[in-house]
């Protein structure tokens, strides 16, 4: 099975994203497509595009972006609630023509300002029984035609998508990507996602999480292609260990300090998330884990992908990340910052040993 290397584009309001470089034009047109442009330049396949109230809209900013590049393939975030099937599902049909077959999308359902754009929060039994209707939905609009669905959460009538994603070879549709760790969500990505993105936990955690997501498909009945497993993660690469590990700690310092005037205090919504928790309670088993898994950044702020990182050489983090592949993750998507400093750094010094 082919493997997938893909960056992190955070989409943000705001400058200086888990300290990237503070500019004044960080979000504009420009900026964004010298990101993606350094993307394919340096051998990546293309970026995850953040979501959530209070960001550019990432359809939009994805479709800009893609009509400014060649190969970069983005992986689009998108949340039930926000869109609905058909909508949606026509959208990204469109798009995908237009770029010969280059979108990738990440469904989303953890918490938002969900009334801000009118959605209605609900409980998490909600959201995700939804979130796996919609993607049944779409998958159906994709591939059929005179669609009629009266569903719990959605209705479409003779509904016809046109034009059609882009078919070549087993590629019938955009690759639907997923997260979540709660029950509810390992039941959405057994049945109905095509990969299950994880965040940096350990070695044996991943492998656990695997083993459970194939033993549910096998139970719940899963009549899709197996699925597939990615990771993402937070990569710092420095040109020796010793200095990566120095970098590391510098700059956990100063999330240390930011953290104790409360200008890292993380996002509330996304602490209570299962998968979140998991991570900050692996500080308990020590600040690093496995070779090089350092726990400690979640102490301080760190949130989501930035909640723990890889730290190494080139040479430390290809090991670690192979061992991973060796699990069955074959999506990798991966940052650090100053994003775009290190789109070309990880790029050239990185990517090479893991196609190696």
């Amino acid at each position: 099975m082919s493997l997938e290397f893909l960056w992190y584009i955070p989409n943000q309001v705001q400058p200086g994203h888990r300290g990237d470089d503070v500019v004044e034009s960080h979000n504009s047109l420009q900026t964004l497509t010298s990101h993606a442009r350094a993307l394919e330049e340096h051998g990546w396949g293309g970026a995850l595009l953040g979501t959530g109230w209070g960001r550019p809209d990432t359809f939009t900013v994805a479709t800009a972006l893609a009509a400014r590049t060649t190969t970069f393939r983005p992986l689009i975030a998108i949340r039930p609630g926000y869109w609905r099937p058909a909508n949606f599902a026509s959208a990204a049909a469109t798009l995908d023509q237009l770029t010969d077959g280059r979108v990738l999308v990440n469904i989303v359902s953890g918490q938002d300002n969900l009334a801000a754009y009118g959605d209605s929060e609900g409980d998490q039994a909600h959201r995700y029984a939804r979130t796996s209707e919609f993607i049944r939905l779409v998958r159906r609009l994709w591939t059929e035609e005179h669609v009629t669905h009266h569903g719990e959460h959605f209705s479409v009538t003779d509904s016809t998508v046109l034009p059609r994603p882009v078919v070549r070879g087993d590629r019938r549709h955009p690759r639907l990507y997923f997260g979540g760790a709660s029950a509810a969500a390992e039941r959405v990505a057994a049945t109905e996602a095509d990969v299950q993105l994880f965040w940096g936990e350990p070695l044996d955690g991943v492998q656990e999480r695997i083993e459970r997501l194939k033993r549910l498909g096998d139970e719940l009945g899963r009549e899709h292609a197996p699925l597939e497993f990615g990771l993402r993660i937070t990569t710092l690469v420095r040109d020796t260990t010793a200095q990566a590990w120095a970098d590391a700690e510098a700059k956990v310092a100063r999330m240390a300090e930011g953290s104790s005037t409360g200008t890292g205090t993380p996002d509330p919504m996304r602490r209570a998330a299962v998968g979140q928790q998991r991570l900050l309670d692996l500080a308990a088993r020590g600040e690093v884990l496995d070779d090089n898994l350092y726990t400690t950044p979640g102490k301080f702020g760190g949130g989501g992908a930035g909640t723990t990182w890889l730290v190494g050489s080139a040479e430390d983090v290809a090991k670690s990340l192979r061992r991973y592949q060796a699990l069955g993750i074959t999506h990798f998507v991966l940052s650090d910052t100053p994003y775009l400093t290190e789109i070309s750094r990880q790029g050239d010094q990185l990517l090479p040993l893991l196609r190696d």
